[in-house]
């Protein structure tokens, strides 16, 4: 299997927060949310991507953890160089 071709385990840093509360600051290995489109996940070295988040749940998960989930009714999620930032209540 070429090295490009081969899945990836890669943490990324992930940060959910309002302008005033955090709800989730840590290393991940997926973040799945929908937007306009429908629903997606975002896993280490993803490209970098910007969307505003459809209103429905933002799943956060870790190795060897119980997923991290909250609904939201929107936000923005910003992805560049295995950084995750949701923004809610923007």
């Amino acid at each position: 299997m070429s090295e490009a071709a081969k899945p990836t385990n890669k943490e990324m840093h992930v940060k959910i927060y309002a302008p005033f509360k955090v709800y989730f600051d840590g290393q991940a290995t997926s973040v799945s949310a929908s937007n306009r489109v429908g629903p997606f996940d975002i896993l280490g070295n993803h490209h970098s991507f910007i969307s505003l988040l459809e209103p429905g749940p933002v799943i956060v998960r870790e190795d060897g953890k119980e997923d991290f989930s909250m609904n939201i009714t929107r936000g923005v999620i910003h992805v560049k160089a295995d950084e995750v930032r949701v923004f809610l209540d923007v």
